[in-house]
């Protein structure tokens, strides 16, 4: 069957496994560091980037619905959601939103504080290079490096509330949504970075 088709590099394509939430990601030297990790989540974790759309031409005679040189973008909703089951002092000030943290006491607050909008990332396993492999020293070969997706989402701020769902002989649930923010410093700038990076393997007799 002629469409019946999978390109032969279809597996490198691929985005892999839940992925974890970080507080800080250098895509240009990636690496998870412990200390850097949100949380551990349960089902995997979603993101969307929903713009809405004005169109200027929608109440003008002669001119079609979803005309291109009419179509501007209003504004964008930008979300990453999901459920921790995992608690820290740390990540419930963040899932409470504006609070404060004291040794291990958490202070909610009615206002919002520059602090409580922080970066969130999202990096997921990507292509079929999974992980960095260490050429042999003095082979002249370069390492292989794991590839992965990532999203930067920026001023990131838990807007589901603080929620605990308790369950016997099972794990407590945190559920969050972070929306991305804007700000007034730089309007234009959509609070969201995406990063595709392919694998590599290790190649032989490579200079350097």
């Amino acid at each position: 069957m002629k469409y019946t088709k999978v390109s032969a590099d279809a597996f490198k394509h691929l985005q892999l496994n839940a992925g974890v939430l970080l507080s800080s990601f250098t895509p240009a030297q990636p690496a998870v560091v412990d200390s850097n990790i949100l949380g551990e989540t349960s089902g995997g974790v979603s993101f969307k980037a929903e713009p809405e759309f004005i169109d200027f031409g929608d109440d003008i005679d002669n001119v079609p619905k979803n005309t291109k040189e009419l179509k501007r973008i209003d504004s964008m909703t930008v979300t990453l959601s999901g459920t921790f089951i995992s608690l820290t002092a740390t990540l419930a000030s963040k899932l409470v939103g504006a609070a404060d943290v004291s040794g291990t006491k958490i202070t909610p607050r009615l206002t919002l504080a520059s602090a409580d909008f922080a970066d969130v990332w999202w990096v997921g396993d990507y292509s079929d290079y999974n992980d960095d492999v260490t050429a042999t020293a003095g082979t002249g070969s370069s390492d292989g490096t794991a590839g992965f997706v990532a999203i930067r989402l920026i001023n990131a701020l838990n807007t589901n509330g603080f929620e605990i769902k308790s369950e016997n002989r099972g794990k407590g649930t945190f559920p969050f949504e972070f929306n991305g923010h804007f700000s007034i410093s730089s309007p234009e700038t959509i609070p969201y970075e995406i990063y595709v990076a392919p694998g590599s393997a290790v190649v032989n007799g490579a200079s350097g």
